[in-house]
Order: structure tokens, then C-alpha cells, then sequence
């Protein structure tokens, strides 16, 4: 019979280091409704890869519980140095607790006691079955737990790479057995749980004295033994300390657990819960790596192949008409379109030849006819490739789904379909998923048309009566829809990118780079491997000498904000940090941009109208909202050129849109006036932080904490991440949003109020009836419900700054049609939108745009829109 295997997770350790393995960038890791989730995502790829390695037949991961243990009642100064954890972890802890029970993976805390309690006291009743176990922890202190068959995987970097501690490990490291750890423990003492050892005893004396006498209790009964010396003198001393020290280091392997070894048992994951967090969580990578959902057999449908012998078939109808180009890749600007279909009350028509489509009998057809599409811009984009214009799109069901259930993280029409509860197989079990995606047999091809033109026509009516019931269907036939058709205009017509000056930029930063590694060296006397954090920590804090703001289990952190806190220290650091600028905006914007042009020399991004919560919009293939606007990388901009000769870029962009918001929606009267009177809000947010009297008191580095207060209240900040943003301390940061609310008291009472309507409602909404909806605002766990709050209050602010510019585009293309203009909108950023047009429009353009984006709503507050233009994006704004 085969050796039964164990595995045992330190969750409380793990996580931790799951969140702070990623958290310089952990702003990049946030689900479309703010929730962070680098700590979610390293942990799950952890999870898979250990239990890849491991191969286990049971598996626990313990965690610590809140609140204090037998130790802080033995020594109440137990861990007391540690910081509260930061709101940005604790509101991930619930999701990892999820992702294990979705794993199928028991997990595990008990009061009074710690994660390392619970692990030793499985591990020791394996060690009595005789089970082979694996304990992963990034805590050393677990290799007291190794024997002869329990191994001690220690991570080393990050939470990827294990450290095994076996005893003949341990023995060769430290030339001790494993249960000497708590002696070492004892006399060393722990900085990290604040425990003391005995004063001046290091690692080395420590292992010195244990070689000698073995334990603590030995080393005490011998002292005599010991020369006097100052050494011998703490011994005596800290005695007491150190057999405290070491009672707290011991692991209770006699837990009073209320699980056992038979209740660990791991058959595997649940494939469809994990797939349902994954997409909740935009875990795009891990929602990849899963196997795909298995295709259930359809029934047998009818439907009509159309050809050109055929075209009169085609029905004349006043009833909505089911319309599908169907493509199999994401980029619908180059993807293959294999086929189509039409569908009516009476028949649906399908085929693979898209062709058919520009002749003008079909054309006409469609051009007669009312439409209902899934995703009506991917649909106008590519009937466009085919020179076809679809002129009566009047129902798009992805939007429709998407105002009804802004949750939804799939555009998936089958995914969309079954949140509707019409049973509609996905696309991906249709045709697989990545690079395995195939066109299917003309068979079952054709019958997934026919079914999802029946599930058109039979969702348009149901979604249209729970727009109304929402008071939301203006919401979706006055802006969303009508913004996808100009959308869709703005990504065909896309932005002339010039690759030579973009070339030239990166030649330029190659040479910066050059001159900069050249610099580094002779500042640091030596040349070595500038991209190894190793080896320029060893430079940075060896050699130099500069004083060692934190360190990993490997070296010394060399991150952006350990460096950020060094400027000053040496010239060599500001130097270091200008590379990876350099460096970044070389692989980023000149690679990654010169990749995205199209062979008209265009780029041609695409707009997620579906993706933000807020109602915001994404770009992507390339991401045009993520060019630099500021310092070295705003160059990036000098490569976007108006298409034609004569032609200029214009930019049009609201001031402070989501400040003017908040001052309307929450009727602050300070904040109106300063918006009235057209003060500098940073600065008159500063003087009222700092008690200034003048505007003339408020210092740069004032305005820019003030500036980091203001927008950090919109997006409902914590003090960890303001402390964060700004480099101050929590404490500091908390006194600034106290502040922030004494001087802006009625901002405070908005808060208040939308939390207490999203208690009673279940959601919130934004002006124009957008609604987000909030499902833990009543939940019981403090960091959900906490996160929920704060998203209420958020919202209306951001959903309504995203509502506003969305009808300004509306607006401003009718205006550009309607003045017969040439200029063309190209590109919406933020709050900013850009044009391109004759040299000679310019002076109009420059009159009509403002005028129409200040009046896209009447708010308590003036909308203000700074106007520019030039020859290139850069020389616009």
C-alpha cells in the first residue's frame, strides 16, 4: 500500500507574503470594482504549484485566528511591534478562504492558538500513521517540526521557491537537530514576534553555546562552566527571558484541534466554482490554465443555409431581426470572421461565405430592418471590413446584460445567456479556448447560430422590460448604445502612429540607458549586472554602504520604494531609478506600440463598454489610456500625427471632473464655492488641511499631499494606501482624511448617506441611474462589508464623472456631423478627448467642443474644459 501524503500550508504566513511579494505594484491588481488582488493571485499560483509538486492525498491550510493567543496571555508584548494588517490584505483574506474551498482544500484556525500550533499537532499525529508530510511556511521557526518523515518547505523568494528542511538540513546549516531550534529561538530571541532571548546573544553566539551544552536547560545548569565575561554576565541575567523565549518558540504539538487527519482528504477542485471566481475576480491567467467547460449535447435545430440562390428567401418582417458576424478571436479589427447569421421569427439563416453580406440585396435587407446583436461595435466594426454599414442596430444584449448586471465579468454569449437563465452553451465549449480555439464542423457550427439567434430574439424582450422596471432604459437607448456606434466610428477611423519618431525616441533612451549604466558603474567603482537585484543590493548597501531600508529572505530589497526612500542618500540611486524609467518606457511604449500598427500605420484600439463597474471605458490592443502623460514619457505622445497634411491633433479635456461631482452630488458648500470662484482646489484644499491663511503659504510638496487627499477621498482610500501614495505615515495619513472632512463637513454627511442608501437598497447610482450593485454591504465580515461601504461612496462620483463624458462624445460627433466638419474624434483618455482636423477647423473646433462638453450636464458647479491643438498629441496638450 502506498505512503499516504500530507500537506500542510501556513496560510496566515503565506498570504502575507503572497501580498507583499507583489506590492509595489499592487495598484495594477484590482478587479474592475477596486478590489485588490495580488495577494488572491500569487497565493493561487502557489496553491497549484505545490499541490502540482506534492501530489498530496490530504491537504490543510491553517491560519491564525484574530485576537490574542496563549502566548500574549504568557508575554502580552508577544507580536505587539506588528502594524494592524492593511485593509488592502484583509479584504483579500476572504477570497483566498473561497479559493480553497473552491480548490476543494480544507482550511483551518482555532482559537487561542496559532497556524504553527495546528500544523504541528496534524504533523505529529502523521508522523504516528506514518505519512509522509510536507509543511510549506515562509516561517523558520516550522523547522523545529522536522523529522524523518515531515519535511519543512521554507520559501525563499517570494512564495515560489522552497528551502526543504529536513533534519540532516538542518544539521548541515546549523549543526543542530531540529527541536534545537527553540533553544536557538530562546537565546537569540525574535525581533519579528517581539520576544526577547537573552541581550547581545546573535545567531552565532547562540549556535556556539548549543554545540557546547545542547539546550538552554543544560547551558543554565553548567553556566559555571563558562569564563566570566560580559557574555556570561547577560546570560545570568536574562535567564529567565530565555526560557520564556523559548516556551514561546515551542510549537504546541498537543492542539486541542477540532479536525483530524481523515477530514483532510483532497479529491480535487471544483472546475465550475473555480472557473465562476476566477472570472468574478479577473483572474484572466488562471481562468486559462483551467480545463475547458465541457459542451452539453444540444438538441437538434433548424435553420437555412443562405447563399446567393437563396437570397430571396430572406423575409420581409416589421418583428426584430437576430444578426451575428461571428468571429473566434478577441481583436475583431483583424480577427477571422467565419461566418453569419440572420435570424427572424419564422427562420434562421446561416453561412460561412461573409461576402454575401456586400451584396447589395442583402445590404438593402438589413438596412430595412430593425437589429439585434450581441455586441453591437464588434458587429459594426467588422461589417465595416467588409465595407457593409449596419445602420439599424437598435438592441445590443451585451449592454443590455451589462446595465442590468454590471457585475458580469464575462462577454461570453452563452456565459450572458445562462445569467438570463436561457440555456445557451458557451462559445469556449463550442470552439475551445486559446490556441486550441477551432471552427467546429458546419453542423454543429451552424446549429450554435441558429441557437443564439434564438436566444436573441427571445432575451431582447425580457431585457428590455427589466431596463424599464430599473428606470434604466434611457440609460442604455440614449447612451450606451448610441456611444457604441460612435465608439465604433472612433476605432475604425483609429490614430496615425508615426514609427520613425517613435524609433527615434527608443534609439534615444538606448543611448540614455547606455550613458546611465556607464554612470552607475563609475559611481559604484565596479561593473556588474544592473537588472539583478542581488548583486545591486550587494552595491547598493555592501559596498556603498547606504543604510538598508528593508530586507528579503534572499538580499536586500532593491524595489522602487525602497530606492525612492535613498534619493538623498547617494547620486547613484536617482540614477538607478532613472534607468528603469528609461528601461521601461523603451519595452513598453516603443516595442509594445511599434507591435500594435496596423498596416495602414494606424492604431486601432478597441473600448471595453463592458468592463468597469463604474461604467468607465478600457482600451485595449494597445491601451491608449495608459500613455504617459507626464516627465520622460509624455515624449511617447510626439509619435501620434493627424493623419493628413495640414491636419492638426485637438485635445479637449475636463478640469477636475470628479471633484466637480463630488461638490455637486454632495453640496458641500466650501467645495462649490471654491469651484465657483475658480480656486486652485489642491490648493484650497491644502490651505484648509493646514490652516493656512493665503494661498500664498501653500508649499508644492503641501498641494501635492493635498491633491493625493482629494482624489484619494474619491476613490474611497485607506490610510495605508494614502500613507503609501504619498510617503507619510499611517497616522499622518489618517490625520489628513480627518482633515479633509472637519474642512469639508458635508462631504463627510454624502458618505454617510450613500452608505445608508446602499444598506437599504442593496446598490447605489450615478446621475443618470447607473447602478452598481453591493452585495456585502450587510455581509459580517468587517473587510467585505468595509470594502462595499467604501465603494458606495465611490461610485456615484466616478460612474457619474464616466457618464457625463460619454454623452459629450454622443454629442460631439452629432455636432461634427451636423457642422458637415472634416474633423474626426479619434480617441477618448480619462476625462480628455482627442481630434484630428484641418488646420483651418481648429479656431472652430476650439469653440464648439468646450461649449458642448460643459453642457453635457448641468451640475451646481461650472464644468471647465481646457482646450489645445498642435502638430502632434505632445505639442496638444
Amino acid at each position: 500500500m502506498a505512503q499516504e501524503k500530507l500537506l500542510l500550508i501556513d496560510g496566515s504566513s503565506l498570504a502575507f507574503r503572497a501580498f507583499y511579494a507583489m506590492y509595489t505594484q499592487m495598484d495594477r491588481f484590482t478587479t474592475k470594482d477596486g478590489l485588490h488582488t495580488n495577494a488572491i493571485m500569487t497565493f493561487n499560483s502557489m496553491l497549484d504549484n505545490v499541490v502540482d509538486q506534492f501530489k498530496p492525498d490530504h491537504i490543510l491550510v491553517a491560519f491564525d485566528k484574530s485576537g490574542g493567543t496563549f502566548r500574549t496571555k504568557m508575554f502580552s508584548d508577544y507580536k505587539a511591534q506588528r502594524d494592524a494588517a492593511p485593509s488592502e490584505f484583509l479584504e483579500q483574506l476572504p477570497y483566498i478562504h473561497e479559493l480553497l474551498d473552491d480548490h476543494g482544500i480544507k482550511h483551518y484556525a482555532l482559537q487561542d492558538y496559532e497556524a504553527d500550533d495546528v500544523i504541528g499537532t496534524l504533523a505529529k499525529a502523521a508522523d504516528a500513521r506514518g505519512w509522509q508530510t510536507n509543511i510549506v511556511t515562509g516561517d523558520r521557526d516550522l523547522t523545529q517540526l522536522a523529522t524523518s518523515s515531515t519535511t519543512v518547505q521554507v520559501t525563499k523568494k517570494g512564495v515560489g521557491d522552497l528551502e526543504a528542511y529536513t533534519p540532516a538540513h538542518v544539521a548541515e546549516k546549523f549543526e543542530l537537530e531540529p527541536k534545537q531550534i527553540i533553544d536557538l529561538k530562546g537565546l537569540m530571541g525574535d525581533t519579528s514576534d517581539n520576544y526577547p532571548g537573552v541581550t547581545k546573544v546573535g545567531e552565532k553566539t547562540a549556535l556556539k553555546l548549543l554545540h557546547q551544552f545542547g539546550s538552554i536547560e543544560n547551558l543554565y545548569a553548567n553556566i559555571d562552566e563558562l569564563k566570566p565575561s560580559k557574555m556570561k554576565e547577560n546570560l545570568v541575567n536574562d535567564q529567565a527571558n530565555a526560557e520564556m523565549s523559548k516556551t514561546l518558540a515551542t510549537i504546541d504539538q498537543a492542539a486541542p484541534l477540532t479536525i483530524g487527519l481523515d477530514d483532510l482528504a483532497y479529491t480535487g477542485p471544483d472546475l465550475d466554482a473555480l472557473r465562476a471566481l476566477y472570472t468574478k475576480l479577473e483572474m484572466r491567467q488562471a481562468l486559462a490554465h483551467l480545463p475547458a467547460a465541457t459542451a452539453e449535447k444540444q438538441a437538434p435545430v433548424h435553420f437555412v443555409v443562405l447563399t446567393d440562390a437563396n437570397l430571396a428567401q430572406l423575409p420581409k418582417t416589421a418583428d426584430p431581426v437576430a444578426f451575428e458576424l461571428e468571429m473566434l478571436e478577441d481583436n475583431y479589427h483583424t480577427a477571422e470572421q467565419i461566418g453569419f447569421f440572420i435570424g427572424t421569427t419564422e427562420e434562421t439563416f446561416v453561412s460561412t461565405d461573409v461576402t454575401l453580406l456586400t451584396l447589395p440585396k442583402v445590404q438593402n435587407w438589413l438596412g430595412d430592418h430593425q437589429l439585434t446583436v450581441f455586441d453591437a461595435k464588434r458587429n459594426l466594426v467588422a461589417a465595416e471590413r467588409l465595407g457593409v454599414n449596419l445602420p439599424q442596430i437598435d438592441f445590443d444584449l451585451l449592454l443590455a446584460s451589462y446595465l442590468l448586471n454590471p457585475d458580469q465579468n464575462s462577454n461570453d454569449f452563452g456565459q450572458i445567456a445562462q445569467d438570463h437563465d436561457y440555456n445557451l452553451p458557451f462559445d469556449e465549449a463550442v470552439y475551445g479556448k486559446g490556441a486550441k480555439r477551432k471552427v467546429p464542423d458546419e453542423e454543429s457550427l451552424f446549429g450554435h447560430f441558429a441557437r443564439k439567434a434564438q436566444a436573441l430574439l427571445t432575451l431582447r424582450p425580457k431585457l428590455l422590460d427589466e431596463l424599464k422596471a430599473q428606470d434604466q432604459l434611457s440609460l442604455f437607448t440614449d447612451m450606451e448604445l448610441p456611444l457604441a456606434k460612435v465608439l465604433a466610428r472612433m476605432e475604425i477611423t483609429g490614430i496615425v502612429l508615426d514609427s520613425k519618431t517613435l524609433q527615434g525616441l527608443g534609439d534615444q533612451w538606448t543611448s540614455t540607458m547606455h550613458v546611465l549604466e556607464e554612470k552607475i558603474y563609475a559611481e559604484a567603482g565596479l561593473k556588474f549586472n544592473l537588472n539583478s537585484p542581488k548583486q545591486l543590493g550587494e552595491v547598493l548597501f555592501e559596498k556603498l554602504q547606504l543604510p538598508v531600508i528593508k530586507k528579503t529572505k534572499t538580499g536586500y530589497s532593491t524595489s522602487v520604494d525602497v530606492l525612492e526612500q535613498l534619493r538623498s542618500a547617494s547620486p547613484i540611486v536617482q540614477d538607478i531609478l532613472d534607468y528603469r524609467t528609461v528601461a521601461k518606457l523603451q519595452s513598453t511604449y516603443v516595442a509594445g506600440l511599434i507591435k500594435a500598427v496596423h498596416p495602414d500605420h494606424k492604431i486601432h484600439t478597441r473600448y471595453l463598454q463592458t468592463l468597469t463597474q463604474t461604467g468607465r471605458l478600457s482600451s485595449v490592443d494597445p491601451n491608449m489610456q495608459n500613455i504617459p502623460a507626464r516627465d520622460e514619457g509624455k515624449q511617447v505622445r510626439r509619435a501620434f500625427v493627424p493623419a493628413h497634411e495640414g491636419w492638426q491633433i485637438f485635445s479637449s479635456d475636463y478640469s477636475q471632473i470628479e471633484l466637480r461631482v463630488l461638490a455637486h452630488i454632495s453640496g458641500d458648500k466650501n467645495m462649490q464655492e471654491a469651484f465657483k470662484e475658480d480656486r486652485d482646489i489642491h490648493a484650497n484644499t491644502a490651505m484648509r488641511i493646514f490652516h493656512l491663511d493665503s494661498p500664498d503659504e501653500v508649499t508644492p510638496d503641501m498641494r501635492r499631499q493635498a491633491k493625493a487627499t482629494n482624489f484619494g477621498i474619491v476613490y474611497g482610500i485607506s490610510d495605508f494606501g494614502l500613507a503609501k501614495n504619498i510617503g507619510i505615515t499611517r497616522k499622518q495619513a489618517k490625520a489628513f482624511i480627518d482633515g479633509y472632512f472637519e474642512q469639508y463637513p458635508q462631504v463627510h454627511d454624502y458618505m454617510d448617506e450613500m452608505v445608508k442608501v446602499a444598506r437599504e437598497q442593496g446598490y447605489v447610482e450615478t446621475l443618470f441611474h447607473r447602478r452598481r450593485y453591493l452585495n456585502d454591504i450587510h455581509s459580517r465580515n468587517f473587510n467585505l462589508r468595509s470594502f462595499a461601504e467604501r465603494t458606495a461612496m465611490n461610485t456615484p462620483i466616478q460612474g457619474s464623472a464616466a457618464d457625463i463624458i460619454k454623452v459629450a462624445m454622443i454629442r460631439m460627433q452629432a455636432m461634427l456631423e451636423e457642422n458637415h466638419l472634416q474633423s474626426r474624434m479619434l480617441l477618448q483618455v480619462h476625462d480628455e478627448l482627442i481630434f484630428e482636423g484641418p488646420e483651418a477647423e481648429m479656431a472652430q473646433l476650439a469653440a464648439l467642443v468646450p461649449k458642448v462638453m460643459d453642457s453635457a450636464v448641468k451640475l451646481a458647479v461650472p464644468l471647465k474644459v481646457e482646450s489645445h491643438w498642435g502638430k502632434t498629441w505632445f505639442d496638444a496638450k
